[in-house]
């Protein structure tokens, strides 16, 4: 059983049996940039999965899901095959590395964890760093296969979904000042607010201080509180799909394998002519 999370001591045991991918990826606020943070300093092995590369090219809106075929080719130039444990990781504040995680189940890749707490894990364990470009590899066999307890919605969809009143419950990662419309999105263009009916939890209300994830039980807790049936089908969102990932990686460690993400995210639903609530969650 290929466990969700691993920590940084596990991962130093077992690192020249994995493959090691850093889904880095930042806000366009941050002012940082992923690539180059990957040379200066990466976990030896490491090869760079970037999201913004491995997405729908012929989308406008940010790293989108590719298609299968397209997401086999990425793989198996990363040297990826069908049977390798993927380890993903990252040193980012919106924790990239569940998207990363996210895709690989998404295309039926079910030999994947996260390593918890990411970067910071890893150096606070001792481990070392390479820098410089990824090491090469040769070329993987992988090929896409079923999603693998992990689901995408797109807007038409979820729109339809919402419009027959069949929509799973929608739980939107944001902060909760961006989720009511209260503070500015960092992406520009984009209206305030959430889409009707949803809830809130923060994705950042489900790591510890260290950024490991808490507990389940704890996990379980916060999804009831934001009015969440946790057993019962959920489609995710947030900003641009990204932090939605990480409440469906809270989801799949409490065993619910009904989760969707709504890949466009507020990214597309703020820009369009949709209804927009505003204010807390009813």
């Amino acid at each position: 059983m290929i466990p969700t999370l691993v920590s940084a001591d596990w991962l130093k045991t077992n690192l020249h049996d994995v493959v090691v991918l850093d889904a880095s990826s930042h806000l366009p606020t941050a002012g940082r940039n992923p690539h180059e943070e990957f040379l200066a300093a990466h976990i030896p092995g490491a090869q760079r999965f970037d999201i913004d590369r491995i997405a729908d090219p012929d989308s406008q809106l940010p790293h989108m899901a590719p298609s299968p075929d397209d997401f086999a080719v990425h793989m198996r130039a990363l040297g990826i095959s069908n049977d390798d444990h993927v380890v993903m990781y990252d040193d980012s504040d919106v924790k990239s590395a569940a998207r990363g995680w996210w895709m690989m189940r998404l295309f039926g890749h079910t030999g994947v964890s996260i390593l918890d707490g990411g970067l910071a894990a890893w150096k606070a364990a001792g481990g070392g760093f390479d820098s410089g470009p990824a090491a090469e590899r040769q070329a993987g066999d992988f090929a896409a296969r079923p999603a693998a307890g992990v689901g995408v919605v797109n807007m038409a969809t979820l729109q339809a979904d919402i419009a027959s009143g069949t929509a799973r419950q929608i739980l939107d990662a944001r902060a909760a000042a961006r989720f009511a419309g209260a503070a500015p999105e960092p992406r520009k263009g984009l209206r305030a607010g959430h889409i009707p009916g949803s809830r809130n939890l923060p994705f950042s209300d489900l790591l510890n201080e260290d950024g490991t994830y808490r507990d389940a039980g704890s996990v379980r807790d916060l999804f009831a509180a934001s009015g969440i049936d946790p057993d019962a089908p959920v489609v995710t969102s947030c900003g641009s799909g990204v932090t939605a990932c990480v409440l469906a990686v809270g989801l799949h460690i409490l065993g619910n394998e009904a989760v969707s993400v709504y890949d466009g995210s507020w990214t597309e639903w703020g820009a369009s002519d949709a209804p927009v609530q505003t204010g807390a969650a009813e």
